[in-house]
């Protein structure tokens, strides 16, 4: 397909006076840093600075936004280099994403993958059949250059921050690595404590012995245990953390005594749990994770609505995170009002709130960050990280919520290339809603500049203490 892949006008409004003032208001934070306080990029990538391999490691395997879509269409595993016998030949990997690629029209990964093919790879061809040769050969002509390397795309894609998301078994030997460079990138762990928290997983006990190893912390008992995260939160901290990640099947918390939080851990430590501890105890620890952070400072963030793994088949075998990770509903209200009433009014605190049940926007989230002082709305995520998403979102939360109790935007992704497309997006979303804010006289044409902003930076900045 000739022409220009990327319409300058792209995702704002119809309306011509309105997408004018959009347009205005898009061109003032265009340009700004990139802050990415939440993602899951590879932090290899940053304390080695590998040249990336091939054009299909780059756009196809590692992302499942695209696998879980061809796989969709019947497309295999192995055909895009995924499983024990898989395709092993870059070429014909990238063929089969270039000959379905046409199913991701209106999808917000066509968005995400013209804008790098155009914007960091010059091209105005849209990839299909007949092109993936020619921009296959151009990509990896230019992935072993210097200026295509991890390291050179973030300062490239203009990233002031970025996050990787790591376990708390994790020695964060890759972030030292960057660290004792002499690259200047900016870039901090998250301490995402789940394997060790989750009874559910698999080697949980296993995990708690590995826990006790590098936190130099007895898990034996529930004290040593807790001494442990504390421990793994401090080394954290000293390589820059600045948030903790939880992601949860839910919100559930409980604040329990002291008596039965010992004897839940003993249970679950010993493996002989009772029916609902698994999840009493991931309650719990939300809770205790809390008031950790009140001594130590690392915003807490929640990721709740997700059943991994809805394949068995596909989660045995391939393993986790190829798109197989399905949104069901949860309640926010009672599930958090353990916590919330426990450490919630303390100005210490921050706890950021992402969900993939829209439905909750408006009924839970919004009221809940409306009025207790240490929440925060995250933004739309994952399935809704996307244009009509995002409007969903600003549509039925702001206002009860205000924009002032939301953290801007994170990209929450594995994919480099797709992150300043993300941001991009975001920014597009954003000016045309604050557009239609000013032209409906809902807020001052100088107060959209001064949001524009605040969504595209500053609140990420502030929320995530960085």
């Amino acid at each position: 397909m000739e022409g220009a892949l990327l319409h300058p006008d792209r995702l704002l409004p119809a309306d011509p006076a309105t997408r004018q003032l959009a347009r205005g208001l898009y061109q003032s934070v265009e340009a700004l840093p990139i802050v990415s306080p939440h993602g899951h990029t590879d932090p290899k990538w940053w304390g080695e600075n590998p040249a990336f391999t091939d054009p299909a490691a780059l756009f196809v395997t590692p992302d499942h936004y695209v696998t879980r879509m061809l796989t969709s269409q019947g497309v295999s595993f192995e055909a895009l280099g995924i499983g024990e016998n898989c395709e092993r030949d870059s070429r014909r990997i990238w063929q089969t994403f270039a000959d379905h690629y046409y199913l991701f029209a209106g999808t917000p990964s066509r968005i995400w993958v013209d804008d790098a093919l155009a914007r960091l790879f010059g091209f105005s061809k849209r990839l299909g059949p007949d092109t993936a040769n020619e921009i296959y050969d151009a990509i990896a002509e230019l992935l072993p250059k210097p200026e295509t390397s991890p390291r050179a795309l973030y300062d490239r894609f203009g990233i002031e921050m970025i996050a990787t998301t790591d376990s708390a078994l994790d020695d964060l030997s890759y972030h030292a690595m960057a660290r004792d460079s002499d690259w200047n990138g900016r870039v901090v762990p998250t301490y995402r404590p789940d394997s060790v928290i989750d009874p559910d997983v698999r080697d949980f006990a296993e995990n708690l012995e590995r826990l006790a190893e590098v936190s130099g912390c007895d898990t034996n008992t529930y004290d040593g245990y807790l001494d442990a995260h504390r421990a793994r939160r401090a080394a954290f901290k000293a390589m820059g953390a600045t948030a903790t990640d939880h992601g949860h099947p839910t919100p559930q918390t409980t604040d329990l005594p002291y008596a039965e939080a010992c004897a839940l851990y003993e249970r679950v430590r010993s493996g002989n749990p009772n029916a609902g501890d698994a999840e009493l105890f991931r309650a719990q620890m939300l809770t205790e994770m809390a008031r950790m952070s009140l001594d130590d400072g690392l915003v807490m963030q929640l990721h709740s609505g997700s059943l991994r793994g809805h394949s068995a088949k596909v989660q045995r075998d391939y393993g986790p995170d190829r798109g197989f990770d399905i949104p069901v509903p949860v309640s926010f209200t009672e599930a958090l009002r353990p916590l919330l009433n426990a450490v919630g009014m303390d100005p210490r605190l921050t706890l950021i709130l992402f969900t993939l049940d829209e439905t909750t926007y408006a009924r839970e989230l919004a009221p809940l960050a409306g009025v207790w002082p240490c929440l925060r709305l995250g933004p739309p995520w994952w399935f809704h990280d996307s244009y009509e998403g995002m409007r969903r979102f600003r549509e039925m939360a702001m206002e009860t919520a205000g924009i002032y109790n939301t953290v801007g935007f994170n990209d929450d992704t594995r994919a480099l290339c797709s992150i300043p497309a993300r941001h991009d997006v975001a920014r597009r979303v954003d000016s045309g809603w604050l557009a239609e804010m000013v032209v409906t006289h809902r807020i001052d044409e100088c107060e959209a500049y001064d949001i524009a902003r605040l969504l595209a930076h500053d609140l990420a900045m502030k929320a995530y203490r960085l």
